[in-house]
């Protein structure tokens, strides 16, 4: 398609890239049926093709955009499924960037929605706060959820049983080291659920891989990213990389993990962030370079300790968008659940975002609990037992009255190869 913008503005990398895609896209309208909100919604403006043509009015024109333009756009999961569907290689990503940097400029939101943004990101991004604020949501949780508006949805979205803390402590370490790396613990999910850390080191440990804590990283930056504020997202970004180069002076480290799909999508995106940063784009993909997701570093276990007693349990197994459409990483997360003895069920439309996608399910809670309904009841329909990820966003959404229990990918592993029973199966 044609553009019309000005060499000023094409001076801007991410505005140049942004171009570049909008000039692949044909319209074709292919994308639509992998679109979450457009198959919920049945507005084509809240379809790829209409976020397109959005997008490219607000960019080109310079100007404020319109109230009607960030409510489509900031409908938007981020999911990418579009991407996976494009067969024109649009990079929407780089569209959607362009785009929310944008508003994030040259938008004033209204005051109430400012401050609630404020406070989902305080609350989400500080393990301590958030901790705090869901341990009084689920013992007042009756009142809490009486709240009105969006502080009623939030209070709603809080787990029944909280996780704070592994039942097992004992962290094994293997008896000869082949390799070490660095593994984050990020924000929501050491908060959230720190069992799955646990796990994931066993797992790995077992496989001669010592995953140690990277000191004084915190929050990747997502979820700040993904609401618009680019400057907290560059923030948390130079605080992460800073933390891991602290650690590679000691000891030169090859690898870098985070055990959330999401995080560890964004994190394989830094150099991204800091297109045409002379100061930090180098060191983002050096950074980057060193990022794997979980199931990259696992290999199947020849001989899972559990594995006769597993193959009854029913497995629906729902790859988070994280991983299959922005890190591309398709298969994996089941072949290590059936090697490890687990039956996996099909179910339909596993390409489709739950709706969890970070923030997004108490900003937009009311498109986020359709496609959450959706999700469900196509697993429910498989006859699964249990509903297993890799991403303790998409795991959490999931869970609740009437849904099979969600578990970590990490927490099944650990589990056959020997180790706890996962938490939420405990009841089971």
């Amino acid at each position: 398609m044609r553009t019309a913008f000005t060499e000023d503005q094409l001076n801007n990398p991410h505005l140049h890239a942004a171009e570049s895609s909008l000039r692949r896209c044909v319209h074709c309208g292919l994308c639509t049926a992998t679109c979450p909100t457009y198959v919920l919604l049945g507005d084509e403006r809240d379809s790829p093709r209409g976020r397109i043509a959005l997008i490219q009015n607000m960019l080109e024109s310079g100007k404020a955009p319109t109230t009607e333009t960030v409510r489509h756009i900031d409908q938007c999961l981020s999911c990418l499924g579009c991407r996976t569907a494009c067969p024109s290689g649009v990079d929407y990503a780089a569209l959607l960037d362009a785009g929310r940097g944008y508003i994030e400029k040259n938008y004033k939101r209204p005051l109430r929605e400012r401050l609630f943004r404020k406070f989902v990101l305080r609350v989400l991004m500080h393990p301590f706060l958030f901790t705090v604020m869901t341990a009084l949501g689920t013992h007042l949780s009756t009142i809490a959820s009486r709240l009105p508006g969006r502080l009623g949805e939030m209070a709603r979205k809080v787990p029944m049983k909280l996780r704070l803390r592994p039942e097992h402590k004992a962290l094994l370490e293997p008896n000869e080291v082949v390799t070490q790396i660095a593994l984050i613990s990020g924000c929501v999910q050491s908060a959230l659920a720190p069992a799955i850390d646990a796990s994931a080191r066993r797992v790995l440990a077992r496989r001669k891989i010592s995953a140690q804590p990277l000191a004084r990283s915190g929050c990747c930056g997502s979820l700040a990213f993904h609401m618009g504020d680019t400057a907290l997202a560059k923030k948390c970004a130079r605080k992460t990389i800073e933390a891991l180069e602290r650690a590679n002076n000691e000891k030169p480290i090859q690898t870098v993990l985070i055990t959330a799909t999401g995080c560890s999508a964004f994190l394989k995106e830094y150099a991204n962030l800091f297109v045409g940063d002379s100061d930090w784009e180098d060191r983002a993909k050096t950074f980057a370079a060193k990022v794997h997701d979980f199931v990259e570093l696992v290999e199947p276990c020849e001989e899972p300790a559990q594995k006769i007693a597993l193959q009854d349990l029913s497995v629906a197994y729902h790859p988070p968008c994280s991983l299959q459409h922005v890190q591309n990483i398709q298969g994996q997360g089941e072949e290590l659940l059936s090697s490890a003895g687990f039956k996996l069920v099909p179910f339909a439309d596993t390409h489709m975002c739950c709706g969890s996608a970070g923030s997004y399910s108490v900003v937009h809670p009311e498109i986020s609990d359709g496609l959450r309904a959706s999700k469900l009841e196509a697993i429910k329909a498989s006859g699964a037992k249990i509903i297993a990820s890799g991403n303790v966003g998409c795991i959490n959404h999931l869970s609740g009255h009437g849904a099979p229990p969600g578990v970590h990918i990490a927490e099944l592993l650990d589990w056959a190869d020997g180790g706890p029973k996962p938490a939420n199966l405990t009841d089971e």
